[in-house]
């Protein structure tokens, strides 16, 4: 079958329809395809937004559960009377009345220089220390450590207990004295906190 000039004429519409639909085509693949690129742009977009405000709102929450408890913990360092300037009149009457309620012998401390203690990364409180040697005639053993008891349930201070040493008294026939069987040394610590902005 041969195609005369006639027939190429009937075929020339369909033939350029055809062409004219298969360039539609493309453009609509084309033009679908691009569509599909910011689908997936604005798609990686919003998880990735959708992520850094998860994030910032697990950070808030930690900063918030931290606000509290350092909120929590400045109360009970507030109650317990740890907090602000050292009282050193408060411990030195706290330690006659100690020493009157378990009719202790003798005692005689000294307190040594406040000084500042390293907060390291901490920058919310600063920490001090005082220093102080206590010695202690006792009647036995157990007056040592109920005295140390009292004292670090007692005092407007966090008391730390570095060493005690034990010695017998030579025995003593004056006074109140005579009732003392063993000396006792202590290096003790006492420890106080400010905010950061009141250091000093």
């Amino acid at each position: 079958m041969k195609l005369t000039s006639r027939d190429l004429q009937k075929l020339g519409l369909p033939l350029f329809a055809a062409l004219a639909m298969t360039v539609v085509a493309g453009l609509l693949v084309w033009g679908s395809q691009i569509e599909a690129g910011k689908a997936e742009h604005e798609r990686n977009a919003a998880t990735t937004a959708k992520n850094q405000i998860e994030q910032r709102l697990r950070q808030v929450r930690t900063e918030e559960q931290e606000i509290r408890e350092r909120t929590q913990l400045l109360k009970q360092l507030q109650s317990s009377g740890i907090t602000g300037e050292e009282k050193r009149l408060d411990w030195m009457e706290m330690l006659r009345d100690t020493q009157r309620e378990l009719r202790l012998p003798g005692m005689n401390y000294e307190f040594g220089a406040q000084t500042s203690l390293d907060n390291g990364n901490d920058a919310t409180y600063a920490w001090f220390t005082s220093p102080m040697r206590l010695q202690l005639r006792l009647l036995h053993e157990e007056d040592l450590l109920n005295f140390l008891a009292r004292v670090q349930k007692n005092a407007k201070a966090l008391v730390i207990v570095r060493s005690c040493k034990l010695a017998p008294l030579p025995r003593q026939v004056d006074g109140r004295e005579a009732l003392a069987q063993l000396g006792a040394e202590c290096e003790m610590q006492w420890l106080t906190v400010r905010p950061a902005n009141q250091k000093k």
